[in-house]
């Protein structure tokens, strides 16, 4: 998981007007929300074997113009979890250039009336000329909870996860409840248990596709696990040697989990 600021080396700015050279940053997206790299795994720096659908200036990135570029093209295209094993800087920035992409396709038309929309020139916001709907960048908050009953951690076996064996318990907040009544519906629907001293500990932007992660430890306090053999088919308590990591540091969720094994020592 990466821990530092992504404006240790961003300042968020936008553009419509504004075109790339030879030393910005060009962060092409097909429609599979893929990345494109040269044979280097490197961004390229120009755009003349694309077919560009739209490119638009995001703001400077180490010291450079960075662009979000949508494609049709889709050879050399890399999912962003493999352009985080590549470069975890490269990924940093590309997860918010992916956000702006899905924003600026979904968005173009206006979703009330079907106007072209226009670029806000102070937020970054599309507006409709017409209505006069506004349309801003969504992000989904959801909730991720590591919960211990003593020197054991609760993980679940998750239907739609194919490569990953248990996980954490996790899930979307829903429209009318807090954060912390999303945590503990959560746990209830899928595991069948009450939990206790619900702790915050750090917040993660997730673009698979476009959450707000934010990271909760918490207790055991009653009840027996019974899941809903749909969206969960197992859930047990581990003891930290009995724990199958994931592949990759790349989620929040693994650091919840080395928060345990830490705490456990």
């Amino acid at each position: 998981m990466i821990e530092k600021s992504l404006y240790e080396n961003y300042r968020i700015d936008f553009n419509e007007k504004i075109t790339p050279d030879s030393n910005d940053m060009l962060f092409v997206f097909n429609e599979n929300r893929e990345l494109y790299l040269n044979s280097d795994k490197k961004l390229p720096k120009t755009l003349k074997d694309f077919n560009v659908n739209f490119c638009l200036y995001i703001g400077d990135y180490d010291s450079k113009k960075a662009f979000v570029v949508n494609v049709e093209n889709s050879e050399s295209f890399y999912d962003l979890r493999d352009v985080y094993e590549i470069s975890h800087d490269l990924y940093h920035i590309a997860g918010k250039a992916v956000l702006v992409n899905d924003w600026y396709i979904s968005h173009r038309f206006c979703g009330r009336c079907g106007t072209p929309t226009q670029l806000d020139e102070k937020d970054m916001m599309l507006k409709c000329p017409q209505c006069g709907q506004v349309h801003y960048p969504r992000i989904a908050p959801a909730i991720i909870v590591a919960i211990r009953n003593d020197d054991k951690l609760l993980m679940a076996k998750h239907s739609y996860h194919d490569n990953i064996r248990y996980a954490l318990i996790a899930g979307f907040v829903e429209p009318g409840e807090s954060i912390e009544e999303a945590v503990h519906r959560e746990v209830m629907e899928e595991v069948g248990i009450k939990i206790r001293n619900l702790k915050y500990q750090k917040s993660q932007s997730w673009p698979f596709p476009n959450s707000l992660m934010l990271g909760f430890t918490a207790e055991y306090k009653s009840g027996n696990i019974k899941v809903d053999g749909d969206e969960i088919l197992k859930a047990k308590w581990f003891k930290k040697d009995e724990i199958i990591r994931y592949g990759s540091d790349i989620s929040i969720s693994d650091w919840l989990i080395q928060q345990f094994i830490d705490s456990t020592d």
